[in-house]
């Protein structure tokens, strides 16, 4: 198959990001939603910022204080036995594994482009923790278009766990809130931008605790807001590329063979991919095909290195005919871009 990477890639660093708040740094600026709005190309990016540590041997933690709307900084000592500080992007209690701060904070901006190629990203935040479910900060949105409203959905961090929140907006001025929709645990969501036999449907991905995977599920509903009738629809492979977790990507793209999710898969060391899977046109809890084989995974320097390395992870896609230009986070840091065929993607997948 083939893949064109843009020459400007990465399109948009942690450089060209100046931080929001006074004594932090931007060290994340990707996992963008993607959208066209009247004639351009939104980027909704998850900017990451952490404060500025003098001392090697503090690790700080900014939290989000909901009822002052101010954000804290609590600081650990790195020779503290209670915490393991071995993943930079987390603290995490020592006895349990489990995370008890994140390093960064997390919300949305908006960055605008004419050509896909050259954006420009706005001073302030777009959507910004606004409740006792954010303190951790906001991560990863996705966006779909039904009619004339952009629904904007994305991963809510807090002490009990990461949930998806929803809002929406018809301009990108303006925003309505509508509170979570999947509680925790559970990220990863994809809503359908069309109802089919009369529902609307969701991907979503729970992490089970007791036993099962972080695996891909599908859901259905009749207002957006409130979903069941949940169903198993895509699972791990053992030995493949999507061996550790998988979950949604880009909002999925209709086509006459079926509806088209570009998804992400990890291994058990942690590189992720992206692939595809195909689900049938009428009934989306039905798995036509899937790629055996990863239609874009992390090779070029900018993907492979950087602040978690040997990653590419969509959160968004724009379909030009028989191009499908699907934009990127890499290595947890920047944004890229690349061109693949739909047909080809259509072609490569082995069906059942």
């Amino acid at each position: 198959m083939h893949v064109y990477r843009y020459e400007e890639n990465p399109l948009i660093t942690p450089e060209d990001v100046p931080p929001y708040h006074e004594g932090f740094e931007v060290i994340g600026t990707f996992n963008a939603g993607v959208t066209k709005f009247r004639d351009e190309i939104i980027l909704l990016l998850r900017v990451a910022e952490r404060p500025v540590s003098h001392d090697e041997n503090i690790v700080q933690a900014p939290v989000f204080n909901p009822d002052t709307g101010l954000v804290e900084i609590y600081e650990f000592r790195k020779d503290d036995p209670r915490y393991d500080f071995s993943d930079p992007r987390v603290i995490q209690n020592a006895s349990t594994g489990q995370f008890a701060y994140l390093t960064s904070l997390s919300y949305l901006r908006i960055a605008r482009s004419k050509d896909g190629r050259h954006f420009t990203v706005e001073d302030k935040p777009f959507v910004y923790p606004s409740n006792k479910l954010e303190v951790f900060g906001i991560e990863d949105p996705r966006i779909t278009l039904i009619d004339d409203t952009y629904y904007i959905y994305f991963s809510a961090v807090s002490p009990n766990g990461v949930g998806e929140a929803m809002v929406s907006t018809k301009d990108f001025q303006q925003v309505t809130h509508h509170g979570m929709i999947f509680a925790p645990e559970n990220k990863d969501v994809l809503i359908f931008p069309e109802k089919i036999n009369g529902k609307y449907y969701a991907l979503h991905r729970p992490v089970p605790k007791s036993n099962g995977a972080p695996e891909i599920w599908i859901a259905e509903s009749d207002n957006l807001l409130y979903w069941g009738n949940h169903q198993f629809l895509l699972g791990l492979r053992e030995d493949k590329w999507d061996s550790g977790r998988i979950g949604g990507g880009a909002v999925p793209i209709k086509t006459d063979r079926g509806w088209l999710e570009l998804y992400h898969g990890a291994s058990k060391d942690n590189r992720y991919c992206m692939g595809a899977v195909l689900l049938d046109l009428h009934d989306p809890t039905k798995v036509i095909a899937r790629s055996e084989q990863p239609i874009l995974e992390p090779e070029a320097d900018y993907e492979t290195n950087g602040f978690f390395g040997n990653v590419v992870f969509s959160c968004g896609a724009i379909v030009e005919g028989d191009m499908v230009k699907m934009y990127y986070g890499v290595a947890d840091t920047s944004m890229a871009c690349a061109e693949l065929r739909l047909s080809e993607i259509l072609n490569s997948l082995t069906y059942y």
